[in-house]
């Protein structure tokens, strides 16, 4: 019902506006961005009308329904097909189109939501993706989400019922995540998200973002940290930290997903190897992970303004690691003197 509102006011202010072409328009505002150009930021300043700013509104809230729509929609239809081509062990052309539209349909969702994620957390600056980044990315998140997707089915049909707490029990840790952060930090919950939301709407809106962005890091990361307390619900710094934990966890949870499949699985599932089966899609997230890798280092439109990269952060864990070592070593041989000493 909103959704179609949405349309209708949106068809109503693109009509005004075709209607007044020519003509001046009342109201008018003054919007600031900056633009890294040759590495230093330059200013920018344009108008924009009121009904150029109401469009601009509702494409933004098209794009974000879109990426709904394709994880809350493809999502669970290209998993059925695939758990239904790997039990059936047949692949009709229809099903094929199906799951290959809902691939595209997924990871153009996953592809939006990187895009909005550095539009959300870089604000004031105009932000412009290049064929290359956006090449990258959409290799980023196939690769992610078909393995992750693959492995899913593998580990449901080889287990079967079995299968269901250890999934349920793993969205549940992912929806209930932020909620806990929430409680553990004290604050109150906001009641600025919207001017005409109630307390109990706002706390609609926030159980129903949390579900989405559960459901979004059920299949591939979402490329942003939720965080209730705040406004804007999201937390716009470069936080490589909890990106590194969700591909460490994701990465080890789908390692004994594999392992499972791989020594319990039912041979008459698939007539090629499992060993190998498991190890392409081991490789395949792994590929994935490389990619990511490769455009927050080299393809990220705003890297520049990183404290630190992907290497300075490796390089630190390196360095932490080698200093953990040094000490670990140096204190026999001081007790070792100290004894020496002594006698």
């Amino acid at each position: 019902m909103l959704y179609s509102c949405r349309c209708l006011e949106a068809m109503i202010k693109y009509l005004t506006l075709w209607k007044k072409e020519g003509q001046e328009e009342p109201y008018v505002s003054l919007t600031r961005k900056k633009m890294l150009i040759d590495g230093e930021e330059v200013l920018i300043e344009w108008e924009v009308g009121h009904s150029i700013r109401t469009l601009a509104m509702h494409r933004n809230a098209y794009k974000r329904m879109s990426q709904i729509q394709a994880f809350l929609g493809s999502v669970p239809q290209l998993t059925y097909q695939l758990y239904v081509t790997l039990i059936s062990a047949e692949v009709p052309l229809s099903r094929a189109v199906l799951m290959v539209f809902s691939l595209i349909s997924v990871t153009y969702g996953a592809t939006l939501c990187n895009m909005l994620a550095i539009q959300i957390k870089y604000d004031d600056y105009k932000i412009r993706l290049g064929p290359l980044e956006v090449l990258c990315i959409t290799i980023w998140r196939t690769l992610e989400i078909t393995s992750r997707l693959m492995i899913l089915v593998l580990f449901s049909a080889t287990l079967k019922l079995k299968a269901v707490p250890f999934l349920v029990l793993n969205f549940l840790i992912i929806l209930f995540e932020p909620w806990v952060k929430f409680w553990r930090s004290g604050a109150q919950m906001p009641n600025n998200i919207e001017k005409n939301f109630s307390r109990v709407g706002t706390l609609v809106v926030l159980i129903s973002v949390t579900i989405l962005y559960a459901g979004i890091n059920f299949s591939c990361w979402s490329a942003l940290q939720l965080r209730l307390a705040d406004r804007d619900l999201v937390d716009k710094g470069q936080n490589w930290g909890h990106m590194g934990l969700h591909y460490s966890v994701r990465l080890v949870e789908n390692v004994i997903m594999v392992l499972v499949f791989k020594f319990f699985g039912v041979k008459v599932l698939l007539n090629y190897c499992h060993s190998l089966i498991a190890l392409q899609l081991i490789i395949a997230y792994l590929i994935s992970i490389g990619f990511m890798l490769l455009f927050f280092q080299y393809l990220h439109p705003l890297r520049s303004l990183f404290t630190h990269n992907v290497v300075d952060y490796l390089h630190c864990v390196c360095c932490h690691r080698h200093h953990q070592g040094r000490s670990e070593n140096s204190e026999p041989s001081c007790e070792t003197e100290t004894r020496q000493s002594m006698v």
